[in-house]
This record gives structure tokens, sequence and C-alpha cells, in this order.
């Protein structure tokens, strides 16, 4: 959290914006033709304003935007700067980080990324600029990584299926503690949680289990289940619902399981295991162990430290709880010609339908890095993998051997990478003596050391650690000088040993050379649409410009290789740069502190929910816990309601979008004093700008509630208004969508949480055990991720953003989404009406393109136009979100005007290809419409008896002759793959005719 951090300014001011040399001149899609002025781009931009009958883009906004929200102050913010000197700028900022040998552990580790991962995915704009793959035809690369991923999972966990990936090993054991108690049905009882846990992932887990009122016990299971709980559970507790256990604990031991499952499934409890992925490929899976559910983190399958995050959790479970698992699942279906076709299966079960009955508020999670893990697994195979979880363990191994060797206490017997040293009242000066060679070491107290060895370990780093012990500790041994080499024998007992094999399917082999595993990515890579190929126009989605400089600095060793627990001074760097991006958050949005602690949008709203909660506590008014929200609103905002404790009243919308303020009164008069705010988005997910927002404020304020205003759509209000001074009390941010994160297919993604001064002292807590999640901080509410900062490796890209564009940049970004979505709904709006409209008929930054009249009249749908636009080369819209039937647009700024008129065109011809169908020219079951998307494999058969011809189906405007993108399937069948659920890559006989000879 930073409250009134001081803006760094820049040393000195650039030329004046839009400049050439300046970065909103690339950023922002419409402009001139020939010159620019200094201001803002001519030419494109005029030419859309004549559409829309406005002479200059201050009239449209003043049109658009009610006056009632407007700020009276522009942004203060530093001016923008060019990219060559916001990248010389983060280069200082980084250089003020210091990258030491990471051998700290607790869930970090040290890894290498293989650098055609690191060039071709993660710094892939193929990748990294792609959506959440609800489109799954053009999808189907990702989606095939990430089939590999909960295949990789599924194999190492020994359980049958595996999710997509979750946010943080912390959450995903929260997650499995409420998933536990939902397939329990229990009504009373109580949850288990080993003492031997990571310690942030206890207080994450404990938080979550709380606020939802889910009583949990922590024990120390290192004697049996029964032992841990003596004295600690009184008899009216209810019955056990579950345990979960550490199998590589926090203190590096390797318990054996086997006993505490037994109790535990004798006590009817359902049983999850904390795993370390690495750690299974010479360990005892869970699944072997009788485990229901498994989560961790896949960090050190090739996924830098990133000083704390982004990483891809894992869960699996065994055969019955899919239907129960969070966050996405990817399965197996067939498209129409029944060829296999991927898609994410089951997901009625997912929190957007399910809203406040929701066990998870998960939205998208960690996608991009779970593909890195993924093909990590892809490019080492099985005995690759092998080969580094044997040389982590074979050097703690050999450390331990030096150690004791040196007369040093090794505490545990069996260990996987972590060894326990117990140095009694010395520890801080052994962890300094390491410091002091390049080395960070662990020190859980003052009596006790712990080293985590990993991929990287050298003999080098582990003669440093035995240097360090052995200068702080009086000894009369000499060290073993060959004990420390990395080749002492690695022991570990019988039942600990793995003897099952993994990864066997024919992608964890088939791609040993870079030239093999250059060629999948990118024959992978060319069945998706991404941003790097087309507009993806995703209403409430943000899809902008994720542009090459701010992405740069990322993969840099100063931001990339910090351990998020390392001494404050190494970290210097990462705290001016978080602590600048906060402040300057507050500043755009008004209010007066920020945490992005929050790794996820849901996660934000979750934290602000909390803040609620708990000023509400401290005032005694513990009796408020109902939320108001609105019909329309986003299925997450129940479901964080439903986690956070809260009881959701829905809030009747009129048929304009707005809230029904009748309805709004109403429901406060009936539960008066029992409301603990409102939740609306801003503007409304109907795409407008509502002119009573205030009035909704000042309603629920006056009955002593809160205002939480979702900040999904701030990108329509930056420079122009500030939530913070039109009413809102608290608001969660996606830097994802407004400030550029790219969406990784799915993920990783940041949500700032944002509140007024009354509740700073509820924003999230270190998790780690330190008050605050930023310098300086004294808060003091729930940790909602397992990092101070959560995912702290990507928030150089925002903070870049920010820095190349100044406020004037900004405000122009914001006025331009304005334009280039109002002059889409002028251009379609005699094709397809616009739904809802705000202030003389203009929308925000989004417009709803109405269908329902023609599927009535027709029988087409929203979801056939959808495909269809697949091929003419386009990522369909929002399909029926907020309202069933209807296509959500959002062009955003970075668009310039011949995109949107290509969009234009397509939306355009489809809309002639529904009056055929009126027409009887054909039905809709044999239409072009029906048909889509058509792949090159469908319109070059032998046979083709459809009505419309093979030209129609694959170029239906001319420019696609020149540059044609082809969906790699036909539509898929979406109730096969869920009747039939396939969630690991499919067998040997459906592969062989999908794998190309690798040469391998």
């Amino acid at each position: 959290m930073c409250s009134g951090a001081t803006v760094t300014q820049p040393a000195e001011q650039s030329a004046p914006a839009f400049d050439r040399a300046h970065f909103a001149f690339r950023h922002l899609g419409p402009r001139g033709v020939g010159t620019v002025s200094e201001q803002r781009p001519d030419g494109e931009t005029q030419r859309m304003l004549d559409q829309l009958g406005y002479p200059t883009l201050d009239a449209l906004v003043d049109a658009a935007v009610p006056a009632t929200i407007r700020s009276e102050r522009p942004l203060d913010l530093p001016a923008a700067r060019t990219e060559t000197e916001v990248l010389a700028h983060l280069r200082e900022i980084a250089d003020r980080n210091v990258v030491k040998t990471q051998m700290i552990g607790l869930g970090y580790h040290g890894t290498i990324t293989p650098p055609v991962i690191r060039r071709n995915v993660l710094e892939s704009p193929a990748w990294y600029t792609a959506y959440t793959p609800y489109q799954p035809e053009i999808s189907q690369g990702r989606l095939e990584a990430l089939l590999n991923f909960q295949t990789a999972v599924a194999d190492l966990t020994g359980l049958e299926v595996a999710g997509a990936s979750l946010l943080d090993e912390a959450t995903a054991v929260a997650e499995a503690v409420a998933l536990m108690w939902r397939a329990s049905r229990a009504k009373t009882g109580y949850v288990v949680l080993d003492a031997d846990l990571f310690p942030q992932t206890l207080a994450v887990a404990r938080g979550r289990a709380e606020a939802a009122g889910l009583p949990v016990v922590v024990a120390d299971l290192s004697e049996g289940l029964a032992a841990g709980l003596a004295g600690q559970v009184s008899d009216d507790a209810g019955t056990l619902v579950g345990v979960v256990t550490q199998q590589v604990g926090a203190s590096g031991r390797v318990a054996d399981l086997r006993g505490v499952i037994a109790e535990a499934k004798e006590s009817g409890a359902l049983v999850t295991v904390a795993s370390d992925l690495l750690a299974l490929a010479i360990i005892t899976p869970p699944g072997e162990l009788g485990a229901d559910i498994a989560v961790g983190s896949a960090q050190r399958f090739g996924v830098p430290l990133f000083y704390g995050g982004p990483h891809a959790a894992f869960m699996s479970v065994r055969k019955g709880l899919e239907r129960s698992l969070p966050g996405r699942l990817v399965g197996v279906s067939v498209d129409a010609d029944g060829d296999v076709a991927y898609r994410l299966a089951l997901q009625t079960r997912e929190q957007h339908i399910r809203r406040e009955k929701a066990t998870s508020n998960i939205c998208t999670a960690q996608a991009l890095l779970a593909i890195v893990a993924s093909m990590y697994a892809v490019y080492h195979g099985p005995n690759g993998i092998r080969t580094i979880a044997e040389h982590a363990h074979g050097s703690a191994a050999a450390l331990a051997a030096a150690l004791r060797s040196a007369g040093v206490t090794v505490v545990h017997a069996h260990f996987f990478d972590t060894v326990r040293t117990h140095v009694p009242a010395r520890a801080e000066a052994v962890v300094a003596a390491a410091s002091s060679r390049g080395v960070n070491l662990y020190a859980p107290d003052a009596d006790h050391v712990q080293i985590a060895c990993d991929e990287t370990t050298t003999a080098a780093d582990l003669t440093a650690v035995l240097a360090a012990f052995t200068d702080v500790l009086p000894t009369s041994t000499t060290p073993d000088g060959h004990a420390a080499d990395g080749t002492a024998t690695a022991g570990l007992p019988d039942w600990a040993r793995r003897i099952s094999t993994y990864l066997q399917h024919p992608v964890f082999s088939a791609h040993r050379s870079e030239t093999a595993m250059l060629r999948y990515l990118r024959k992978l890579a060319d069945k998706d649409l991404a941003l790097d190929r087309t507009m993806i126009p995703l209403g409430s989605c943000t899809m902008k410009l994720n542009a090459t400089a701010e992405m740069e600095a990322i993969s840099w060793p100063e931001f990339a290789n910090i351990h998020p627990f390392v001494p404050v001074d190494q970290a210097e760097g990462y705290r001016e740069l978080i602590e600048t991006l906060e402040a300057q958050l507050a500043e755009i949005t008004g209010y007066a502190a920020v945490s992005v602690q929050p790794n996820a949008g849901s996660q934000g709203e979750f934290a602000g929910l909390l803040a609620i909660r708990d000023f509400h506590r401290a005032n005694g008014d513990a009796q408020r816990d109902i939320v108001l929200i609105p019909a329309s609103a986003h299925g997450t905002n129940a479901a964080s309601a439903a986690l956070a404790g809260l009881r959701v009243v829905v809030v009747a919308t009129a048929d304009d979008g707005e809230i029904l303020l009748d309805d709004l009164r109403s429901k406060l008069e009936k539960h008066g004093s029992t409301v603990a705010g409102i939740m609306i988005t801003y503007p409304s997910t109907h795409g407008v700008y509502e002119e009573h927002v205030r009035e909704v404020c000042d309603l629920v304020h006056d009955a002593g509630g809160q205002v939480y205003i979702d900040g999904a759509n701030l990108n329509a209000l930056v420079g122009l208004a500030r939530p913070g001074e039109f009413g809102g009390d608290v608001s969660h941010l996606n830097l994802h969508k407004t400030f550029c994160i790219p969406h990784g297919g799915g993920g990783p993604g940041v949500g700032p949480v944002a509140v007024a001064e009354h509740l700073a002292p509820y924003l999230p807590a270190d998790p780690f055990g330190a008050p605050g999640s930023g310098t300086g901080a004294t808060a003091s509410g729930t940790p909602v991720s397992a990092t101070r900062y959560g995912s702290a490796g990507i928030l150089p890209i925002s903070y870049a953003y920010l820095a190349l564009m100044g406020p004037d940049g900004l405000t122009a970004a914001t006025e331009t989404a304005v334009l280039t979505a109002n002059y889409v709904a002028s251009r379609l709006e005699g094709h397809f009406p616009v739904l809802y409209t705000g202030p003389k008929g203009l929308v925000a930054h989004e417009c709803i393109l109405d269908l329902r009249a023609l599927t009535k009249e027709t029988g087409v749908t929203a979801e056939d136009a959808a495909k269809r636009l697949q091929d003419y080369g386009f990522h369909a819209p929002t399909l029926s979100f907020p309202v069933a039937g209807t296509l959500m647009v959002e062009p955003t700024e970075s668009e310039d005007l011949g995109e949107l008129d290509r969009f234009v065109e397509a939306m355009v011809a489809i809309r002639g290809e529904i009056d055929a169908v009126a027409a009887g020219r054909w039905s809709v079951e044999e239409s072009p419409l029906r048909g889509a998307p058509h792949t090159a494999a469908s319109v070059t058969a032998d046979a083709w008896d459809k009505p419309y011809s093979r030209e129609l189906a694959a170029f239906p405007v001319a420019a696609l002759r020149a540059a044609k993108y082809w969906p790699p399937v036909r539509r898929v069948d979406g109730a096969h793959g869920d009747r039939n659920l396939q969630c690991s890559c499919p067998p040997l006989s459906e592969y062989e005719t999908e794998l190309e000879p690798s040469g391998s």
C-alpha cells in the first residue's frame, strides 16, 4: 500500500506530447493523413468525428460524459517520456535491486527458463496478447498448451483431473479448503491445516476461511492426526471435513503422510496435499498416497521468481471432484466434422454462472505462466525433469553431509531440496555471512537456518554456504572438502521413493531438439488469433496495445531473479517502482491509498469487500453484511461478496441499463442498518455513462453503507473522472485492461485495490508477517495473495505505460476509446441496433449490438455471428454478456480507422448473410453462419454440398484473399466434451495424426 508517496519526477520534461518520438503517437490508433499536430492526430480522427456529427473530440467527450462526474483537475503526473528515456529509467531502477543466489525456498526457487521458451512464449505477442480461450476454434494452440499443463500436473500428482492453473499456491490451498467443504456437504465441522504449511499459505488460507465462515484448525501433524488435534478441538466442533498437509514442508522435511491420510479417511474426511511439482519426479505422488486433492506451484518449471509472481499454481483432484474444481478446465471434444478439438469444459460450474452460490471467485488465472511451465515439461521430458529433481535433491544431500561433517546439526533426516539446520542463537549471523558471499538463506527464527537447493545450484554455491556456517560457528571438525561438490549420494527412504512413470504422452518426448521445439511453439501459435494478428473487440475486456517497450524490462535478471522474501535493501528498485505506481494509481482514481497485492481483478474485488466488512466491524456495525449488486453485474461481484461472508441482494436495472433508483430506495429501506454497501460498475456493464451515479452513491452513504465502484471499465474514465471523487469508497482496478498488462490467454493479471482514507487501515497485510502491503504501510487487513506485492514481476509494464503516456496521453487514450466505440456504434446502428445508449444517444467505451430480434425472425443467433466472424479473421466480441443474445464491442483506443472499418465491413457482410436467411436464400441450418467457421480442409474437400459457394465460405470479402487466417477446427461441440470429459492429452491413437515428424 502507498499513501501519500512522492511521485518521482523526470529530470527534465521531454518534447510536447504526440510528437512522433513520443509513445502516445504509437499507442493511439486513429491518426492523421500526412502531418500530425503537436496536440492530437487529425485526419482519421476528424473523419470519425464527422461520422458522429461533432466538430472536435472535446465536443464529443463533453456530450458523452456527464458533467456531474467530470473531474475538476487534470492528472498530476510526470510528463510523457520517450521509449528510450523510459527504458533507461527502468534500467536505473532495476540496478537498485541486488541479485544474489536465492536459496531461501518456501515455495520460490531458482530455475532456468529455456531461451527458446522465454523468447517464443514469455516474450512473444502471439502468446501474451491472446485472450481467455472462450472462443475455442481460434484458441486451439493455447488450449493444447494448457492441456499439456494439465496432463503434466495430473501425471506428477497421480490424480486423474487437473485444472488449467490457479493464482498462487497460497490461494490454491484456500480454494482446496472451500472445495472440501463443498464436496463434503457438511453444515458444521472444521478443516485441519498442517502447521508445516508455508507461512504465507497459512496466512492466506486462514484469512479466506475466516471470511467465508469455514472453521479451520492449525495442528502439528508430525506425530499423526489424532496427536496433532489433541486438546485443540472441542467436542461440539462437528465433523472433520478435511485435512491439508504439506508433503515437502516449510521446514524442509519430507513427511510420511500415509498415517495422517489413513486417519483422515477413517474419519470420512477429504485430504489435500500441498506438493512440490519438481519433487514429485522422485517422491511418491499424493494420488498414490490416497489424497483427494493436490495443490502447489509450477513456478520452478521454468518461471522466473519475479519477486513473488506471477506464477501458475495448480490443483488436481481424484475422479468425482472435477465438477467442483475452481478456475478453468480444458477438455477434449470434437468439432462439426468429428475431428479432435479442445475447449474449456464444464463452464456451468464457474463463478460467473453460479454468482453468489459460488465457492470460488476465480475468473482467469495464470495461463501464460502455465503455458511456460507446460513447455518446460515438453522441452525436458520425463528424463530431464527427473534429472533436474535429482540435481536439486543431490545438492541438498551433499550440503547436509558437509554440514554434518563440520559439526552442524541437520534437523531432518528426510528432505528433498531444503536443509534445516539448528544453530542456537546464531541464525542471523549465518544468514549475514552467507549474504556477504552472495547467497540468500532463510532464518525462520533465531535458532534455525534453512538452505534450499534448486536447478541452478552449483558446487560453488554449496561451498559458499558451507563457508558461511564454518565462519560463524565454532567447530573443531574440518569439513570434508569433497562433500559439497554435489556428488553425495541422495538418500530417500523407500516409502518416499516414486516408482511410477509420468509424462509418457508423446508430446513430452517429441521435441528434444531446439529446432523441433521452436517449430512446435510456432505451430501452436499459428493456430490462434491474438492482438498481433487482429483487433480483439471484446467488450469489458479492453484488449488494447501491449507495447514492446512496456514488456521489455520484465525478463531482465534484476526484475526476474528477485525472491519475494529477500531483505528490503535488496529490492530497493522494486520498492521505488511499486510505491510510485501505487501513488500514480491513487492520483488517477482519486483515492487515498492503493495496494497492488491482489493478483487478479477477482482478488481486488475480494480485498475491497473485506475492507468494507472490516471497517464496519471496527465501528461496531458487524450486522452490516448485505451487499447490493445490480442485476447486470459481472458474476465475480456476487461470488466475491459470498467469499467475503456477505449476503447479496440484487437491485433491478431499467430498460436503458441504469440502476432503478426506486428499487434501490426500496432495498435500502428494507435492509437499512444491515447494508454494508453497494457494488456498481462505472461506466456500467451496459456500456454507458449513467447520469445518476452520484445519486446512487449518496443514497447508499445516507443509509450508512459504502460504495464499491468496480474498475473494470476504468478505460473510459482515466483523465476525465475519478471514482474516488464522484462517490466511491473503494475500487479495484485491472492493470491487465486499462494499464496494458497483457491478458496472456487467460492471465496473468493484477487487480490493485484503491480506497478512501477511512478504509486504508483495512488493505491487505503482508502474508509473510510484516504489516501492510507497501513501504511504511500500516494496513492490517486479510492478505489475499501469497506475497506482499502479488504479481510484482509484471508491474514494470504498467509503470512503463504511465511513464510513456504522461497525463495528456492518458487522457487522450480515454477520449479516443470513447471515439472508437461511438464510431463503430454509429456505423453499425443501421444493421444491428445498439441496445443501450447514454446522454445524447452516445455510448461510453463499448457498445452492445442487439441480435435478439434477428434471432427471433431468422433463427440466426449471436453465437452464429461470433463464429462467422472467425472466417473474416476476427475474434468475436463478448458473447451474450451482460445481455443474452447480444454482442458487446470494445474497440479500444489502439485500433486505427482501417481496422475499425474492416470490422464494420465484416459485420455488415454478416448482416447481409442474415438477410439472405430471412429472404429464404438458404435455411439457417444450411447457411454460412451456422456452418462457420470454415477450415481450409473443409472448403477444399472433394465433396461440397452447401447451398453457398466455397468462395463465400472462405473469402466472404475480397481482402481476405491477400491475408487469410484459417481456423484450425470447425465449430466445437461443447456438449460432447462435457458428456465425455477428458482433461488430459488425447491418447496416442488420436494424437498420431496431429504429430509432425520432429527429427528427434
